[in-house]
């Protein structure tokens, strides 16, 4: 793969000459923690455009504020880190990268869940965690590949019924969230960990009551027996 690494402490702005390698296909702009550069990006050129080969961009760590609209353009995208920033919103046009399959927007300041995200049919793993998220739109549905969604640290107080439609979810992390009760069809999920692979990620720090934290702790088997006894009553 054609790669570029940039980095160096005297570096201030991204050297323009960079979006003219339409070759590139794995392009990372992530400050390092030990070489930390001098400069924080505020705003992605929109030049990133040209660059229409690119499968992987790493932009995390930076200040980017801002993803212009010409993200949309790189439709061979695979993976994309944007996680530690200061976004609030993404732009429609992301939701054209039909390839994409892993997002990190952990560590932003989205307080939604972004509508575009629930157009990339092909996402597989979706990081959104610490942010100040308090709704996941029904749209999510749609993300129907989905395998891992991380949603710990933010202000969830309910989750959509359509998030148990999401069969192919393995690993689900609702952590230090607002949640005190799960949808009804929440045991669909029968590919879900929580049961045999514990861990404090999943549920601990919500005010669950229903289910409650020893039911959500038996897995997807224990959540819907909870729920078809709850019905029966």
């Amino acid at each position: 793969k054609k790669k570029l690494k940039i980095s160096g402490r005297e570096l201030l702005s991204v050297p323009v000459q960079v979006f003219g390698l339409e070759q590139l296909q794995v392009l990372e702009m992530s400050p390092e923690r030990e070489s930390c550069l001098r400069y924080r990006m505020e705003l992605l050129p929109q030049e990133i455009g040209h660059l229409k080969n690119l499968t992987c961009l790493y932009v995390d760590s930076n200040n980017l504020k801002k993803i212009p609209p010409e993200i949309g353009t790189l439709s061979c995208l695979e993976r994309l880190t944007l996680s530690n920033n200061s976004l609030s919103s993404l732009p429609a046009e992301m939701g054209a990268l039909q390839r994409l399959h892993s997002l990190h927007l952990a560590n932003n300041s989205l307080t939604e869940l972004p509508a575009p995200l629930c157009q990339l049919r092909s996402l597989t793993f979706l990081d959104v965690s610490d942010n100040k998220i308090n709704t996941i739109p029904s749209s999510i549905r749609h993300l129907e590949k989905l395998e891992t969604l991380l949603l710990l640290f933010n202000s969830l107080e309910s989750l959509p019924e359509d998030v148990c439609l999401l069969r192919n979810l393995h690993t689900l992390w609702l952590g230090n969230n607002h949640l005190r009760s799960l949808p009804a069809a929440f045991g669909e999920l029968v590919n879900l960990d929580w049961g045999y692979n514990y861990c404090s990620c999943n549920f601990e720090g919500n005010p669950l009551e229903s289910p409650p934290p020893e039911v959500c702790s038996r897995g997807p088997e224990g959540i819907r027996e909870y729920f078809s006894s709850r019905r029966r009553i």
